[in-house]
């Protein structure tokens, strides 16, 4: 169910992305704009569509907030992608925005992105006016200086730093770069029906953070191929991460503790929360 929702999420967000687009002058940046947005799991934008579902709202609605987190997430990925950040040559497994462009393109085509995913979430069609201020001033603190920028700057810095980050600071600094934008997402619902986040915001905050210890993991003993991206980055540079402060046997216990985690915060929910669950499991199962 989970991964015929996930697909079906994935192709409403795409012909979405299409629409808004189509509606722009085709010049450079928003053909990198389409490049950028193309393929991956789109499990953030499906994120907003389930949990929107769970308060009953439908996908009219929800699929511009799902399209905003996705050109955010994509944005990310541009930007992070850059020679001055990560310096990555390969993302989905096609080259990245500023090898397929120019670095300059490619800041641009990030740019561009960011200002469309606020709005999209402004949008009229999203809902009332204090729903959408709501998820316009929520978007820019999980994507700013409170959330993912904070979190990446302290991991661009702890390349410098004279000692390996402890588990607490790895863990701070995931909760920022990673589990920000996915918190966001799980929460999405909740705020267009003006409804309690708190379970949804317990749920993603486990998720977000057994992302990224399944981010550690795989890349250690995945395949680049299905990955799309290249591996073993961070034993490369010498970066603490889960696997290497926790070992490879002791992170995947840890990743499943709060795959379990995840799980029980939907209890609210019932089992109309069970695809949610489903999507809990899949982030520590996926291969990519």
């Amino acid at each position: 169910m989970f991964t015929t929702q996930l697909t079906e999420a994935a192709q409403r967000i795409e012909a979405q992305f299409a629409t808004v687009l189509a509606g722009l002058e085709q010049v450079p940046i928003v053909q990198g704009m389409g490049y950028a947005t193309e393929g991956g799991k789109r499990l953030r934008g499906f994120l907003v569509l389930e949990s929107a579902r769970l308060h009953g709202i439908g996908p009219d609605r929800a699929i511009w907030p799902a399209s905003a987190i996705e050109a955010l997430h994509a944005y990310s990925l541009v930007h992070d992608d850059l020679p001055c950040m990560d310096d990555d040559d390969l993302r989905r497994g096609r080259p990245t925005v500023h090898v397929k462009w120019d670095d300059g393109t490619a800041v641009l085509v990030g740019d561009a992105l960011h200002s469309l995913a606020f709005e999209l979430v402004a949008r009229p069609e999203t809902g009332p006016a204090p729903v959408r201020a709501d998820l316009a001033l929520s978007l820019a603190q999980a994507a700013g200086a409170r959330g993912m920028v904070l979190g990446q700057a302290l991991d661009m810095a702890a390349e410098t730093a004279d000692a390996p980050l402890t588990l607490a600071q790895i863990t701070a600094l995931q909760a920022g770069k990673t589990g920000a934008l996915i918190e966001w997402a799980a929460c999405a619902g909740a705020r267009l029906a003006e409804a309690d986040t708190t379970p949804l915001s317990r749920y993603a905050q486990a998720l977000g953070l057994a992302f990224q210890i399944a981010d550690d993991i795989l890349d250690v003993e995945g395949d680049a191929t299905k990955a799309g991206k290249r591996l073993q980055k961070d034993a490369e540079a010498g970066k603490a991460t889960f696997v290497s402060l926790l070992g490879l046997a002791a992170a995947k216990r840890r990743a499943s503790e709060l795959v379990e985690q995840a799980c029980a915060a939907l209890d609210p929910y019932g089992t109309g929360a069970e695809t949610l669950r489903e999507a809990a499991q899949f982030v520590i199962a996926r291969d990519n």
